[in-house]
């Protein structure tokens, strides 16, 4: 019953979908506003290479409906939304073209007259949307000298130890992280933050990243150094994926040693249906949608709900129980975790419509 409920309100259509050619650049802007029920749509600007124009949109319309689901786990009142710029390949920017090409974000999002705001994603960063707030003020994640939050990835590691110790009560039976292994893949910004926190919870770290310049890091910690390969097949409790998404997949979910998986890479699977592959070996799946939602709780609490940073943190620390409500669902419905959060997900979207006044800050 549970599964045929989320295939039947999956069935959701965008709000709204911009695309156009940028009056500067030239280059194709995709904004799309998957849905406002829960309040403004929010979502990162992506400044990746495409194929073709028309992959960045199918992208954009993927991701932002994905930041429906986030922000609903995550208690918001926001919907989804994604802006997408689609460079050529090959196609390098300089300076000035980054520039243009930020202005014209700034005027497609400015054109949503509030109903869209966005932050940084893959190819964009604090200092990128201080520009697009030139022409807009519906951008976070800004630098703190320009009036925003700053960096985000210490935020999103703070909420990854929450889901952390809620993903290990339910499949350990104790919320203690000291007793456990964990293989953290992917030592960037947020993965380096995960591990520090885990080394301080005195936990058995072993890790990995493709720049081999991290190694110093692992060695400060005292975790175990090996390549990316091994690190996802490592035999330890959990696994931690940091880097990019795509690692679980039907080649890679049987070679994986660990009895559970959560960590803030997003779109850990190639597919839906991987989910079910996890299930049924028994490995515990926490989804990245909601693992991943510290960040972007705490920017939009400070930046768009005028929050102080204390009361945001408090929000972010509340991962932990929206995922021990998943985990729990789950296993009382012998479904896969990413069912039982989807669900969730639309079920509160339902009763926002129905109840809007009820479900907005």
């Amino acid at each position: 019953m549970l599964s045929a409920a989320v295939d039947a309100a999956r069935e959701l259509t965008h709000e709204r979908v911009v695309v156009q050619r940028g009056a500067r650049s030239g280059l194709p802007i995709v904004v799309a506003v998957h849905s406002t029920a829960l309040g403004q749509a929010i979502g990162g600007c992506r400044l990746a290479h495409y194929p073709d124009w028309r992959d960045g949109l199918t992208d954009a319309l993927r991701l932002s409906g994905a930041m429906s689901d986030k922000c609903a786990l995550a208690g918001l009142p926001n919907g989804g939304g994604k802006t997408v710029v689609a460079l050529p390949p090959g196609r390098v920017l300089d300076a000035v073209m980054r520039q243009s090409v930020l202005h014209d974000v700034g005027d497609a999002i400015a054109s949503l007259d509030g109903a869209y705001a966005t932050g940084p994603d893959v190819g964009t960063g604090p200092d990128d949307m201080a520009t697009i707030a030139e022409r807009t003020p519906y951008a976070f994640c800004r630098p703190v000298r320009a009036g925003g939050s700053g960096d985000s990835s210490e935020h999103t590691a703070v909420g990854v130890l929450a889901a952390l110790t809620a993903l290990c009560a339910e499949r350990f039976g104790s919320a203690d992280l000291s007793p456990r292994s964990f293989a953290v893949l992917g030592l960037g910004r947020v993965g380096g933050h995960v591990l520090r926190l885990l080394a301080d919870a005195g936990a058995t770290l072993v890790v990995s990243d493709v720049d081999e310049g991290k190694r110093a890091l692992a060695d400060r910690h005292g975790a175990t150094w090996t390549d990316p390969r091994d690190c996802l097949t490592a035999e330890v409790d959990v696994l931690v994926p940091a880097a990019l998404g795509g690692v679980l997949t039907p080649r890679s979910v049987p070679t994986l040693r660990c009895a559970a998986i959560a960590g803030p890479a997003n779109n850990q699977l190639d597919a839906p249906a991987t989910a079910d592959l996890l299930h049924e070996r028994g490995i515990l799946w926490a989804p990245d949608i909601v693992v991943s939602a510290g960040g972007i709780i705490h920017a939009t609490a400070v930046e768009l709900h005028h929050e102080t940073s204390e009361r945001a943190t408090v929000r972010v620390g509340g991962i932990g129980d929206t995922l021990a409500g998943i985990l729990h669902t789950a296993r009382a419905a012998n479904s896969t975790p990413a069912t039982a959060a989807r669900y969730r997900a639309e079920q509160r979207m339902r009763e926002a419509r129905r109840h809007p006044a009820a479900h907005r800050r």
